[in-house]
């Protein structure tokens, strides 16, 4: 017992870094990125390469005049920049997209320390942001270039929402040949980016069964087209690659569940009785500032704890 060393958690270490899942989810993100070049055009590439860039550069300035270690090398800034590229319309002014993109790693991230240490999802609020500040602009869809009319008009969820017809089958909400974000548009993509995910275990399938289940079963009850309120808006990809970031959202399986389960909740109510068609980025960020409370009730009691595991 001599030689018994006490320390703090953790007392493990897995072999994956940071810097390995954040490229995991850069590659899951990749199926998108093609659909997007694909559905929007060449346009799309320059708004993400923007985005990406930015958001690397804005932390490597802002770490540097703190004058500590520079992290862009975990590639975090890189999934930030991927994603705030995908909430944005191919029309957005680059200067906008500047703006979002140094918005998302200085004001959400870095005043709060850095990653690990953000209370909400970068992209998530810098998008929100952006939509109050250029409302304009980031509700300016366009079309897809091989559309009959190639002309600005609203997405399926705001016609529906309008009580319009979109003529939009499912099979187009599924390919993405339709008006939107860049990265929202095409399902197919995204699911197959969110397997890959699970497969390589970056996710878990609480947070996205959940997020998604509630949405089917509410617009079920109400009465609403189910699969077309999960194949339009953002609702895939926020499910997947943004509700499960690891800062933003619970640690335990069932505040998993809880956190995706809310998700899905205040996104119904905003489709469906608030004033905005979409609503999984207020979703999201609105469970980002419930998560510590979750993960208090739903942390496990340490061994010998009172009321703890024996």
């Amino acid at each position: 017992m001599e030689h018994l060393n006490v320390s703090v958690s953790p007392h493990f270490f897995g072999k994956r870094t940071t810097q390995n899942i954040m490229l995991d989810v850069i590659i899951a993100l990749i199926p998108a990125l093609i659909a997007s070049v694909i559905i929007f055009g060449w346009r799309s590439l320059l708004i993400t390469g923007v985005c990406t860039a930015c958001c690397i550069l804005s932390e490597y300035v802002f770490r540097k005049i703190s004058k500590k270690d520079n992290t862009i090398s975990d590639l975090s800034a890189v999934v930030t920049g991927l994603l705030l590229a995908f909430n944005l319309p191919v029309t957005i002014p680059i200067w906008q997209a500047i703006i979002g993109s140094v918005t998302a790693i200085i004001v959400v991230k870095q005043l709060f320390g850095g990653i690990g240490q953000n209370f909400a999802n970068p992209a998530v609020t810098a998008r929100i942001i952006m939509l109050i500040a250029f409302s304009g602009n980031m509700t300016n869809w366009t079309f897809p270039k091989n559309s009959v009319d190639a002309l600005s008009g609203a997405t399926p969820l705001a016609a529906a929402s309008q009580g319009l017809s979109s003529n939009v089958n499912y099979m187009t909400l599924f390919l993405g040949n339709h008006g939107g974000c860049l990265g929202e548009t095409c399902a197919l993509a995204i699911i197959l980016g969110g397997i890959y995910l699970l497969i390589r275990k970056v996710i878990t399938w609480h947070i996205p069964v959940a997020f998604i289940s509630t949405v089917a079963a509410m617009s079920f009850l109400c009465g609403k087209d189910t699969i077309y309120q999960l194949l339009s808006g953002g609702l895939l990809l926020a499910a997947f690659f943004m509700a499960t970031d690891y800062s933003t959202s619970p640690s335990t399986p069932w505040g998993k569940i809880i956190f995706g389960i809310g998700c899905g909740l205040i996104t119904i109510l905003i489709r469906f009785w608030g004033s905005l068609p979409e609503g999984v980025s207020y979703s999201i960020l609105l469970m980002n500032i419930l998560t510590p409370y979750i993960s208090k009730l739903t942390r496990q009691k340490p061994l010998g704890a009172a009321g703890g595991a024996k």
